[in-house]
């Protein structure tokens, strides 16, 4: 995949490092020249110390073979810019942080195909965390529509030696979670779960869900 991140703060940084990593074409677009050369010596990846919101910019990254652009700049303005940029040279998945909401609609006539909204996703983080400390964000999905999560089932859970395909019935438990897989840290082995499985003391399950039907589902896991 040819990929092109606008933005190389934290979040950039980090997306550059694992798209590298993971044999993918990245170039990315910042304006602070140091950063770009700790990038380049770290992963590899192609740097352009220039703006991302100049035509001849997005051009010279190559933006009309790329498979897929990133906005991740720290200005709204500056994002909705790239991506209508992005729009006209063909890009065809455009993918943008938003932290104000109120410029959804811009972002949409823009070209965005994505967007990802970090306050909601921070503020879900961090009451989870609160709340249920057994259980971990591992990854999102569909710009923060759903999330995979990972839950330890503790001793004494009304779980233990159930199948999954009797948890999925108990009266309770939300038709929006889905059993992806187990962990087992006793036999150290991972599980793709089917009905019949049963679910031990320690193990971790891994569920696919909206956030606001994990606190049902996990009300009964643990």
């Amino acid at each position: 995949m040819y990929v092109i991140i606008a933005g190389a703060g934290r979040v950039g940084s980090e997306i550059t490092r694992i798209m590298a990593n993971n044999k993918h074409d990245v170039v990315v677009i910042d304006i602070d020249p140091h950063t770009c050369e700790l990038l380049f010596s770290e992963t590899g990846a192609m740097t352009i110390n220039a703006s991302a919101t100049i035509l001849r910019t997005l051009k010279k990254a190559g933006a009309d073979k790329a498979d897929a652009l990133i906005c991740l700049m720290h200005n709204e303005a500056d994002n909705i810019a790239c991506a209508l940029l992005a729009k006209s040279l063909g890009v065809p998945r455009i993918v943008a942080r938003m932290v104000d909401p109120t410029y959804e609609e811009a972002y949409r006539i823009s070209g965005a195909t994505t967007l990802v909204r970090s306050v909601d996703l921070l503020i879900n983080q961090i009451v989870m965390e609160m709340e249920n400390p057994e259980v971990k964000k591992v990854f999102t999905l569909g710009g923060g529509k759903a999330q995979i999560y990972s839950v330890k089932i503790p001793p004494g859970s009304r779980v233990i030696n159930m199948a999954i395909k009797d948890i999925t019935r108990l009266k309770d438990f939300p038709d929006e979670c889905v059993f992806l897989g187990i962990y087992s840290e006793e036999k150290d082995d991972f599980y793709i779960t089917r009905g019949e499985h049963v679910v031990n003391e320690g193990d971790n399950i891994f569920l696919v869900s909206k956030s606001e039907f994990l606190k049902k589902a996990t009300k009964i896991l643990i």
